[in-house]
C-alpha cells in the first residue's frame, strides 16, 4: 500500500516536472522563434546604432561658374538614445560647455524622444568646444561629436534675399513633407532658392552602423552607406555686377544719411536684368540678414535683434516692396495717350506750374511754359502728364497697366513676390465704397495715389520698353546640374505677353527716355557716361516719411542689354538716391574704368520730378 502511494506521487510529481518543462521550453520556443527578431533588434538596439550623414547641399554657381553658396565640414555634438532619459546632470554639463539655455537642449530632446538616431544638440561647434567634451568624455555618456556639411554662404550678407537660407525642419513641414521621405533633424530651405529647389538641392542622406559602449560612445564602424551631393544650380547672377550694386548701395545709403541729410535712408533695392530674356543679373535688398545665422541654428539674440528692426531685413524688397511708382509710370501714361491719339508728339501744351482744372502742380513749383510731349517726358513735368491722365481717363490707364504686367506678379521663381496694384475704380469702391474722383485720375497718370509696383514689376516694365514689348517671366536659374557636372535642366527665356504698342510710338517714348541722360532729369548724372542709355528719374510722395527715389534705365540705348532700377526708400529726389547708384552698376556691367571716387550732386529744382 506505501508502495503504491509512493509510484502515485512520483508519477504526478513527474507529470509535474513534465508540464514545466514543455512550458519552458514553449516559452523558449516563442522567445526564440516568434519573438527571437524582437528581442534582436531591441539589443541591436542598445549596441548599434545608425548615425546619420547628411548629404552635401549643392551649390550655388553665378553665370561664369564662380562659387557663392557652398558646404563646409563642420563640427555637430548629438546625443545618442540609450532608451533612458537624459540625466540632468548631463544637460547642464552639456549646456555649460555650449553657451546654451538647458531649456533649449531639453526642448531638442523632447521632439525627438521616439527616435533611435542622435540629436543634434548644436551644430557647427569650434575645435575649442570639441577639446573639452573630449576632456570629459567620462561625465557625458550619449554626447557624441559628430562631422556634419554645413551649408555655407560665402559672402554672407550677399545676395541673402535671393539664396534664402536653411534650418531644421519644424513640425508642421514635417507633417506636411514626410510622405516624401523628409524627416526630423533635416535641414530644409526656408528662404529664397533654398526653399524653392529644396527636393533638388537636399541630395540623399547616408549613414554609418556604429556599434557602441554602454555609455553610447562609438567604439567601432561596422557600416556606412556614403551620402549622394544635391544637384548645383547655375544663377543667372553676376558676381562682379552683384557685389557692384551691393558695394554701392551700402556706401551710398551712407552718404545720403550723413552729407544729404536723410536719416531715414536706410532701406534700398535694385533688379538688373538682360531685357531680351528676363534674366536677372543681379538683385539687392537692403537692409539685409547673414543666412549663414541660420544655418547652424541661430540664437535667441540674433533672431530678436533680425525681428525688431524696424526696417524688417528679412523682406525682399525687390520683390515684395510695394512702392507708388511716382514718374516711372509716366511711360504707362506715354504709351496710353500716344496708342490711343489723346495727343501727339507735336502738340504743345501749356505748364503754368499748377493745372487748370485742379490744382495740382509740379514738384518745387517750376513751370516750364510751352511743351510737347518728348520735354514733358524728358524733364518728368506733371502738368503735362495731369493733362494727358484728363484725356485718358483711369479706365485706359488700368488698361495699358496691366498690358505692362502690373497689378500682378512677374512670375519670378522666387517665394513672397507681391502683385502691387493698379489704380482703378471698382478697388476704391470695393475697400472704401466710394467712387472715383478726376483728381485721383490725376495721381494715377504720374504714378501716385492708389498705383503700387515693386522695383520688378519696373524692371520688367522699363524692359518691355528696351526689347519692343515683348514681356518677359524674369528668372534667376539658367541651368540645374548634376554633382558631376551633367545639365539635367536648362531654364529658357519664357514670354508672358507683349504690349501693343507701334514702332513709331515706342520709338518717340526711347527717344524721350534717351533724353532724360542727356538734357533731362539725370543729365548731371550721366553728362559724362561714356555708353548712351535711357532712362527715367522718379520721386515718390511717401504718408510715412521723406519722399522715396526711383531711377530706372537701359543700355546701351541703340541694343539694349541691361536693363537697371533702384528705388531708395526715404532718400529724396531719385535722381540724387537712385541714379548715382544705378550708374555705378552700369559701370561694373560694361567694365568701365570711370573714377569711382564720386560725390553725387545734389538736386537743383530746375525740372520737375
Amino acid at each position: 500500500m506505501i508502495v503504491q502511494r509512493f509510484i502515485h506521487r512520483l508519477d504526478t510529481l513527474s507529470i509535474v516536472v513534465v508540464v514545466i518543462f514543455i512550458a519552458l521550453i514553449s516559452r523558449l520556443g516563442y522567445l526564440q522563434v516568434v519573438q527571437g527578431k524582437y528581442y534582436e533588434r531591441l539589443a541591436d538596439g542598445n549596441r548599434i546604432k545608425m548615425i546619420p550623414i547628411h548629404a552635401p547641399r549643392g551649390i550655388f554657381y553665378d553665370r561664369n561658374g564662380v562659387a557663392l553658396v557652398s558646404n563646409r565640414p563642420g563640427f555637430t555634438v548629438s546625443i545618442v538614445s540609450t532608451n533612458k532619459e537624459v540625466p540632468d546632470t548631463i544637460i547642464d554639463k552639456l549646456a555649460e560647455l555650449l553657451e546654451m539655455d538647458r531649456q533649449e537642449i531639453v526642448a531638442k530632446l523632447k521632439r525627438r524622444q521616439d527616435s533611435y538616431e542622435p540629436v543634434p544638440i548644436k551644430i557647427d561647434v569650434g575645435q575649442d568646444v570639441v577639446a573639452k567634451i573630449e576632456e570629459r568624455r567620462g561625465e557625458l555618456p550619449g554626447v557624441v561629436v559628430e562631422i556634419q556639411s554645413v551649408r555655407n554662404y560665402l559672402n554672407k550678407e550677399y545676395a541673402a534675399h535671393l539664396f534664402g537660407y536653411v534650418s531644421e525642419i519644424d513640425d508642421l513641414e514635417l507633417a506636411r513633407l514626410k510622405a516624401i521621405k523628409y524627416k526630423q533633424s533635416d535641414l530644409i530651405g526656408k528662404f529664397g532658392l533654398e526653399k524653392v529647389y529644396d527636393q533638388d538641392l537636399r541630395g540623399v542622406d547616408g549613414g554609418g552602423q556604429v556599434e557602441v559602449d554602454v555609455n553610447g560612445r562609438p567604439v567601432q564602424v561596422l557600416g556606412k552607406q556614403e551620402p549622394v551631393p544635391g544637384n548645383n544650380l547655375v544663377l543667372t547672377i553676376d558676381w562682379r555686377i552683384q557685389t557692384a550694386a551691393e558695394t554701392t548701395i551700402d556706401e551710398h545709403l551712407r552718404w545720403l544719411q550723413t552729407a544729404y541729410k536723410k536719416p531715414n535712408a536706410k532701406a534700398a533695392a535694385a533688379v538688373v536684368m538682360n531685357p531680351k530674356t528676363g534674366a536677372v543679373l543681379a538683385m539687392v535688398s537692403r537692409p539685409a540678414f547673414d543666412p549663414n545665422l541660420f544655418a547652424v541654428g541661430i540664437s535667441t539674440q540674433d533672431w530678436k535683434a533680425l525681428s525688431e528692426n524696424p526696417f524688417h531685413p528679412m523682406t525682399n524688397r525687390a520683390i515684395a516692396g510695394e512702392y507708388p511708382p511716382g514718374s516711372l509710370y509716366k511711360i504707362v501714361t506715354s504709351t496710353a495717350a500716344l496708342e490711343l491719339e489723346k495727343v501727339t508728339p507735336e502738340e504743345k501744351i501749356l505748364d503754368k506750374g499748377t493745372h487748370w482744372l485742379i490744382p495740382k502742380s509740379n514738384s518745387q513749383g517750376e513751370a516750364l511754359g510751352w511743351i510737347n510731349f518728348h520735354t514733358a517726358l524728358s524733364m518728368s513735368d506733371n502738368v503735362y502728364f495731369y493733362e494727358m491722365g484728363n484725356r485718358l481717363g483711369i479706365d485706359a490707364l488700368e488698361k495699358y497697366s496691366r498690358m505692362f504686367g502690373l497689378g500682378e506678379v512677374t512670375g519670378i521663381n522666387l517665394p513672397g513676390e507681391s502683385e502691387g496694384l493698379v489704380a482703378n475704380q471698382r478697388y476704391k469702391q470695393q475697400v472704401y465704397g466710394e467712387s472715383w474722383y478726376l483728381s485721383e485720375t490725376f495721381d494715377a497718370a504720374i504714378g501716385q495715389g492708389f498705383q503700387l509696383a515693386t522695383p520688378l514689376q519696373m524692371a520688367s516694365l522699363v524692359s518691355q520698353i528696351a526689347n519692343g514689348g515683348h514681356r518677359y517671366r524674369p528668372y534667376l536659374v539658367s541651368r540645374m546640374t548634376s554633382p558631376d557636372g551633367k545639365v539635367i535642366k536648362a531654364f529658357e527665356p519664357e514670354e508672358m505677353g507683349r504690349i501693343k504698342i507701334t514702332d513709331k510710338n515706342l520709338n518717340i517714348i526711347r527717344q524721350a527716355l534717351h533724353e532724360v541722360s542727356r538734357t533731362g532729369t539725370a543729365a548731371y548724372i550721366f553728362g559724362d557716361f561714356p555708353l548712351s542709355l535711357a532712362g527715367k528719374t522718379g520721386t515718390a510722395e511717401n504718408s510715412h516719411g521723406m519722399d522715396h527715389g526711383w531711377f530706372a534705365a537701359y543700355a546701351p540705348f541703340e541694343d539694349p542689354g541691361l536693363v537697371v532700377v533702384v528705388i531708395v526708400e526715404q532718400g529724396g529726389f531719385g535722381s540724387v538716391s537712385a541714379a548715382p547708384i544705378a550708374k555705378r552698376i552700369m559701370e561694373a556691367a560694361f567694365n568701365l574704368t570711370q573714377n569711382l571716387d564720386y560725390v553725387p550732386r545734389v538736386y537743383g529744382p530746375h525740372t520737375a520730378l
